[in-house]
């Protein structure tokens, strides 16, 4: 499947910023949406691809600042660019320590922008991909049954299988077939794969004691 083409969602009250902007990054083969408030872009969703934000700092209503400081609570996880005609030094410097990946002051030079959304983008799309790529561990932890479990658990740990065997209660020959049928579950090529996983899903510790 092809993946989604990033978007880049400018948001600032300036007509005029927001026309230039949205023709800057079309020249470049950018995809952009341009809002002039913070509810605007609320109200209209984001598309289910990569993406970043080109926030305005000061804007009637709830401003840039302010909304960044909530975009967690409302799951909104974008990287963002500040942009402001009005800011100083300790205003950028506290909105990069909040997470912003930078903060430009109006005038700015086009390159410096296109330069950050194409930071913010290589992050959203970084996120996305260790998300996708943890959930589909979860998946494949979530096919093997508590004695399968128990022994990746333990493997994880470092223990060859005398040792599982001998923490479980169980053969040398039954955890061996477990440990098969883990390998295949999780689509492990290797023992060094299978650990790497384990170690990415950070299984809860205990046995679950089935025999």
């Amino acid at each position: 499947m092809q993946a989604a083409k990033p978007v880049v969602y400018v948001v600032d009250d300036d007509r005029s910023v927001r026309d230039a902007l949205e023709d800057l990054l079309a020249s470049v083969g950018i995809e952009v949406r341009t809002f002039a408030s913070v509810r605007d872009f609320l109200d209209q969703g984001m598309a289910a691809a990569p993406g970043c934000l080109v926030l305005d700092v000061r804007m009637p209503g709830q401003g840039g600042l302010d909304f960044h400081r909530q975009m967690a609570e409302l799951g909104l996880r974008l990287p963002t660019i500040f942009i402001t005609g009005h800011g100083d030094i300790a205003m950028g410097v506290n909105a990069v320590k909040a997470g912003a990946i930078d903060f430009l002051a109006k005038p700015f030079r086009d390159q410096e922008l296109i330069d950050a959304i194409q930071r913010g983008i290589a992050l959203d799309e970084t996120r996305r991909r260790e998300e996708a790529d943890a959930e589909e561990l979860a998946r494949r932890w979530a096919t093997l049954n508590p004695g399968e479990q128990d022994v990746l658990r333990l493997i994880a740990r470092g223990l060859l299988n005398k040792q599982v065997a001998g923490e479980l209660g169980v053969s040398e020959i039954t955890v061996k077939v477990r440990r098969g049928r883990v390998m295949r579950k999780m689509g492990a090529r290797t023992l060094v794969d299978l650990v790497r996983m384990a170690d990415r899903l950070h299984p809860p510790d205990g046995p679950t004691r089935e025999r």
